[in-house]
């Protein structure tokens, strides 16, 4: 219940925080912010990661990675939103929700074509969330199904089928 309302405030708050004053208008604050905040999860998703390999006591994983998955995939959205203020950047992006839908045909590495990187800033972003998706997301879902397969067999005694 807890999960679900901190993944509620985090869409909630993409759609409603004043973003348009990030982008062209101040490329270096939004370049610095960008690359904190993925960063900060980085580290925060190998973290946790980290404990699920070394059986650490009293690991979380599912109450932690889900939360930062998310999270990373919204500050991926805010990028592109803040990318296609700037003409010939992005094509295809109006809105919020147009952000947030490219992020996800990205991660999901389907690529309608509707929406397209054209400007460099716009493809070293696409580049880094398919990268980003690679190493981190990947690897923070490979903990999480470790976690929870042990978890069930420490509570079945026996491995889940597959």
């Amino acid at each position: 219940m807890v999960q679900a309302a901190g993944l509620t405030t985090m869409v909630t708050a993409y759609f409603l925080l004043p973003l348009d004053r990030l982008g062209p208008r101040r490329p270096v604050l939004s370049w610095v912010l960008f690359g904190a905040a993925l960063a900060l999860i980085a580290v925060l998703l190998l973290i946790q990661v980290a404990r699920v390999l070394l059986n650490a006591p009293g690991v979380r994983p599912g109450l932690v990675i889900p939360p930062l998955m998310c999270l990373s995939v919204l500050v991926f959205a805010t990028a592109y939103q803040g990318l296609a203020q700037r003409p010939g950047e992005l094509d295809g992006i109006a809105t919020r929700l147009d952000s947030l839908y490219f992020t996800m045909v990205t991660l999901a590495t389907v690529g309608y074509g509707d929406i397209t990187p054209r400007g460099q800033s716009a493809r070293l972003v696409t580049i880094l969330q398919i990268l980003y998706s690679f190493i981190f997301l990947t690897a923070a879902a490979t903990a999480l199904t470790t976690h929870l397969r042990n978890a069930l067999r420490q509570h079945g005694g026996a491995d889940p089928p597959r």
